[in-house]
Formats: structure tokens, C-alpha cells, sequence
């Protein structure tokens, strides 16, 4: 029989209205309140459509932030990894253009090649971290830098652009869609659902979970943490790669500026979910709803005019420690 950990989170019980759960959500409709009544256009189908389609590139990623955090650790390089995955997934379609001409086998090359550097970077933090016993957030550090100064190098200090022609190809994987709903929206509700599925209804999940509330628990009762860890890390890499699957299509091309700030929008996403910093605890559906506020909050912003859109990172920012200051302070209350 396979030991199983329960984390602190899961063994608590108590009567009473659970803001952890609830609160996001209660946020969630407080926003939209906001937005319908600073402006009528707001709940119309094309702008809700827009925000949701927009809140795709960072919903993926914090999914896949869910599993590391939740396992006691954080990854800051995501940003920087999207940039260079779309570079160099940028620079192999053009390079292909000539022998291939522009169509779909070209773009699905680009895609198993983000992919693969999506897996790759995922193994290399995880091994840093778990073999190299190495903090995950000075591995993540560097990593970021790392990526975000090979693309600024691949571009020369400017922009990588796609081939027209492929572009025009590749355009209706972010501005299609199925029954009006775009490719975007349609892959992360899939992502969400298996990262549901993953975090809540297997052992992975639940070692996860056991891992971050205490590792040395965790070990002690055969679970492998190293390749919890490393899953978790690989996980967030492949996360990374499906958004920029997507992100490519958008825009046609990659800069140094590309994916910039998408960790702290990333983090932050997971911790309005509800997810412990620490560790411990995570929730898939609070990071959705996490990832939609902010998207929220900057449409509003722009609809209304009153805050610069400008401040949005400081307006993030402060989300981020305002909700890691309730997590901290429910958790003394206990």
C-alpha cells in the first residue's frame, strides 16, 4: 500500500464561510460589477471574448505555476523562456520557408521545436534544483536571465519577425475559432481541466501537495521528491510552450521585451487563486479566476482612463503582497 501525506490544508475542517475558497470568486464578481457599471461596453460578447482570449498566455502558464509552487518551490524564468522559445521558434520556421515553403508543416516544425525547449528548460531548472540541490529561486533567477539575454543576442538588440507568408498561415490559431470561441480560450480551458484533473485526482497531485507542506515528511514516507520536483519543473516548461504556440500567431515575432513581467502576472494569478506561497496547497480554479482578475483589471483600466495603464505592474505588485499578507495572516490565526 502506497503511503499517502496529507498536506496541512487538506486536513482542516471547520463550519463557517471559507474566504481561501470563496474569496477569489467573490473578488472575481466584484470586478465585473465594477466593469458594467465604469462602462456599458464592458460585458458585451467582443470585449469579454478579448480579455479572455488575452488572459489564455498567462492562465497557461500560472496552471503550470500551480504544480511548482504548490510544491514548495517558484519559477521567475518563465518570462525570459517565452521570449526566447518564440525566437528561436521564429528563427527555425524562417529558416525552413525556402525548402518547405510556407505551410502547415513548417508551423507544425516550430511547434515541436517550442516544445521541446519548453520540456528542455523545464528539466534543466528541475535538475539544478532537485540534483544540484540548488534554491529554486537563484536556479530561476539565472535561467532568466539567461534566456531573455540569448533572445536580445538572436535578435541583435531588435526583433525577430516572421515570414508574411507563414504568418498569414499560422494567423488563425490565435484570431480563429470554433463556434466563436477562440483557439486561445479553447486551449486554456483544456489546460485547466487537466491540471485540475492532475492536481486533484492523482498521486502526483497529492505528492505535490506533500512535498510543499513538508519535504521531509514527504520523504520520509517513500515519496521520491526529487521527481516530484522535477515533473513539477518540466511541467511549467511545457506550460510555457503552449502559450507560446499561441503567442506567436499574435504578433509574428519576438523581441527582448517579449514575455516581459509574465512571471510576476504568473505568480500573482496563482497566489489571488488561493494557492499557499509556502506551499502546501493549490488550487487550479483559483488560479484561473486569478489570472482573469488581472487581465480584469487592466480592461477596466483601460475602459475607464482614471489610472494610467502604465501602473498596472505596480497595481499587480501590490495584489501579490496584500494576498500573501491574508494568507499570513489566517495562517497565525490558526
Amino acid at each position: 500500500m502506497t503511503p499517502t501525506v496529507l498536506p496541512e490544508a487538506a486536513r482542516r475542517s471547520g463550519a463557517g464561510f471559507d474566504l481561501k475558497l470563496y474569496g477569489p470568486f467573490l473578488a472575481l464578481a466584484a470586478l465585473i460589477l465594477l466593469g458594467a457599471l465604469v462602462n456599458p461596453a464592458f460585458l458585451s460578447p467582443t470585449n469579454i471574448g478579448n480579455v479572455l482570449t488575452r488572459t489564455a498566455f498567462i492562465g497557461i502558464i500560472a496552471v503550470g505555476a500551480t504544480f511548482v509552487i504548490t510544491a514548495g518551490g517558484i519559477d521567475l524564468s518563465v518570462g525570459s523562456l517565452a521570449a526566447f522559445a518564440s525566437g528561436v521558434m521564429i528563427v527555425v520556421m524562417n529558416a525552413l520557408v525556402a525548402g518547405m515553403g510556407p505551410g502547415v508543416p513548417v508551423i507544425l516544425v516550430g511547434v515541436l521545436v517550442a516544445l521541446g525547449l519548453g520540456l528542455a528548460a523545464g528539466l534543466v531548472n528541475g535538475l539544478l534544483v532537485t540534483k544540484g540541490r540548488m534554491e529554486a529561486f537563484i536556479v530561476t533567477l539565472g535561467t532568466m536571465g539567461i534566456f531573455r539575454s540569448l533572445v536580445t543576442y538572436m535578435a541583435d538588440g531588435g526583433t525577430l519577425s516572421l515570414n508574411s507568408a507563414v504568418r498569414n498561415v499560422y494567423r488563425p490559431v490565435y484570431y480563429g475559432g470554433v463556434f466563436g470561441v477562440s483557439f486561445p480560450i479553447l486551449m486554456f480551458a483544456v489546460v485547466a481541466v487537466a491540471g485540475a484533473v492532475i492536481l486533484y485526482r492523482t498521486r502526483f497531485g497529492r505528492y505535490c501537495a506533500a512535498i510543499g507542506s513538508n519535504e521531509d515528511v514527504a520523504r520520509y514516507s517513500a515519496i521520491d521528491t526529487d521527481r516530484v520536483k522535477l515533473a513539477a519543473f518540466v511541467l511549467q516548461g511545457l506550460c510555457v510552450a503552449l502559450a507560446v504556440v499561441i503567442y506567436v500567431p499574435r504578433l509574428g515575432s519576438a523581441s527582448a521585451t517579449t514575455g516581459l513581467l509574465w512571471e510576476l502576472e504568473a505568480i500573482a494569478a496563482v497566489i489571488i487563486g488561493g494557492t499557499m506561497l509556502k506551499g502546501g496547497y493549490g488550487r487550479i480554479w483559483g488560479t484561473v479566476v486569478g489570472a482573469v482578475m488581472l487581465t480584469l483589471i487592466d480592461n477596466i483600466l483601460n475602459l475607464t482612463g482614471a489610472i494610467s495603464v502604465y501602473l498596472n505592474g505596480t497595481i499587480q505588485g501590490v495584489i501579490i503582497i496584500v494576498a500573501v499578507l491574508l494568507q499570513r495572516s489566517a495562517g497565525s490565526r490558526r
